[in-house]
């Protein structure tokens, strides 16, 4: 198997220009969150060698842990819950949706969804990307599967999650092409061209080129989106576009320009920073604002276990986000061999990408625990929840990923005095459509309690363990 080679000392640089630009920008626009007029700012308007602790950064720092204990390998949406669950301390917006809703047992994306309407299409996904582009340099595929399973925890399959597509695609790319534009745009082809978020970014680049100027782009994006409201993906990442575009790869001009347009501005201006600090690496970042913000890293929602363990400088995240590098693209099938030469790629083989088609999926779905051979998630009809004699249908959409065909027996456990009616077995093959297939039960509710759960168990006839899905219904 012929290797990847990455220029060590070149990725590096780039990833700890990375986590420099992040607090630079979150720590400049920090002050300013929830703005709503246009600002004028200048650069810091903190204390020196302060650097504001942003939760932006925090969910990351916890990711790595997660990615560090428990391994690339089965890496999904259910393990970022659990650390979600144990690690997370604040209770805000979507975070608290979310978090309410794995506690009730419903898994994401659900849990980005279920009583999350106004969240759902908001700033906290996108703004935790970098992580994932940082650990897979040049291989934006594997980034996205990665920033799914993180968005998808508290944003469902809505814009917050489109966004973080998005940005770690953008930021990706950057280690390995300059053009901001053209990364812009290879970065678009991976979101629904009819969302809200495609048709703001698509905006600003038409009106850059027309010559608007970059504060009447920003008033115009702002009643484009006037339904949505404030602190929502679409505009805010918008303005990342501006100060993308705008800046024309000045560190400071661009990373004003973003501030200045205000709304979730630590959020905007710590996600310019960042991917410029990849685009351009240490030598894009003014040594003046390096030397102002200094290397701490400073946190404010993960708790007192974790926080012992989590990287304490830029320096060490870096340290610790390289030395994953080679287990997670060994997880794809990729060798990694760290050079001191050229950059040299290798195509992802049997790599299916299921990001392509999330906006086809229903909202009322939720991913399966991972199991060999096979993907898997589960459906609901509808909202999950019924009074007594209300009826729901569910269904399992399983695809085989080994290389034998597969007969399942399903078993359905129900809640006392509920029924269910459905089929006791279904088949997939190995190639084509056939290698997938929907399996569907109707329930009618009994008794209900404020929690009830329908357990189905699929057996496989080639594998030793079956497929289990907890369908949670709430009473």
């Amino acid at each position: 198997m012929s290797a990847v080679k990455l220029n060590k000392s070149e990725i590096k640089d780039k990833v700890y220009a990375c986590w420099i630009g992040k607090n630079i920008g979150g720590t400049i626009g920090g002050p300013y969150e929830n703005a709503h007029d246009f600002l004028d700012i200048k650069g810091f308007s903190t204390e020196p060698g302060d650097p504001l602790p942003n939760d932006d950064l925090d969910l990351q720092l916890m990711w790595l842990i997660a990615l560090e204990k428990e391994g690339p390998f089965n890496f999904d949406s259910r393990t970022l819950a659990e650390y979600w669950a144990l690690g997370i301390d604040p209770n805000w917006n979507e975070y608290g949706t979310g978090k309410a809703n794995l506690f009730d047992g419903i898994m994401p994306p659900l849990s980005g969804e279920l009583n999350n309407d106004y969240w759902k299409n908001s700033n906290g996904a996108w703004i935790r990307s970098e992580i994932w582009a940082c650990l897979t340099p040049g291989y934006p595929q594997i980034a996205r599967q990665y920033a799914y399973a993180d968005a998808v925890v508290d944003h469902g399959l809505n814009e917050g999650t489109y966004a973080e597509l998005f940005t770690t695609t953008m930021q990706s790319l950057a280690f390995f092409n300059n053009d901001i534009e053209e990364i812009i745009k290879e970065s678009l082809k991976v979101i629904p061209q009819d969302s809200r978020l495609a048709k703001s970014i698509n905006f600003v680049i038409e009106e850059f080129h027309k010559g608007t100027p970059y504060r009447q782009v920003r008033d115009m994006l702002i009643e484009l989106n006037s339904d949505m409201g404030w602190f929502q993906a679409p505009s805010n990442v918008g303005f990342v576009i501006i100060g993308l575009l705008y800046g024309e790869k000045d560190f400071k001009k661009s990373l004003i320009y973003t501030v200045n347009c205000a709304d979730d501005a630590d959020c905007t201006a710590g996600t310019v920073g960042a991917t410029l600090g990849i685009l351009l690496g240490t030598k894009g970042i003014p040594e003046d604002w390096v030397t102002y913000i200094g290397d701490d890293i400073k946190t404010i929602c993960i708790n007192a276990h974790y926080r012992r363990i989590v990287p304490k400088t830029c320096q060490e995240l870096t340290e610790r986000v390289i030395s994953m590098i080679p287990f997670v693209l060994k997880s794809k099938g990729l060798e990694l061999e760290w050079t001191d030469g050229e950059n040299e790629f290798q195509p992802l083989k049997k790599f299916r990408d299921f990001t392509a088609n999330i906006s086809k999926r229903s909202k009322w779905t939720f991913d399966l625990p991972h199991v060999p051979h096979a993907y898997a998630y589960g459906e609901y009809s509808s909202k999950p929840q019924l009074k007594e004699g209300e009826q729901i249908k569910i269904s399992l959409k399983v695809t085989n990923l080994g290389v034998r065909s597969s007969n399942f027996k399903v078993t359905v456990l129900l809640p006392d005095g509920w029924s269910a009616d459905y089929e006791k077995s279904f088949h997939i093959a190995t190639f084509g459509d056939l290698a997938s297939n929907k399996w569907e039960a109707t329930i009618t509710a009994g008794k209900t309690e404020s929690i009830n759960h329908v357990v189905v168990i699929c057996d496989a006839s080639v594998q030793a363990q079956p497929i289990i899905a907890d369908f949670v219904i709430k009473g």
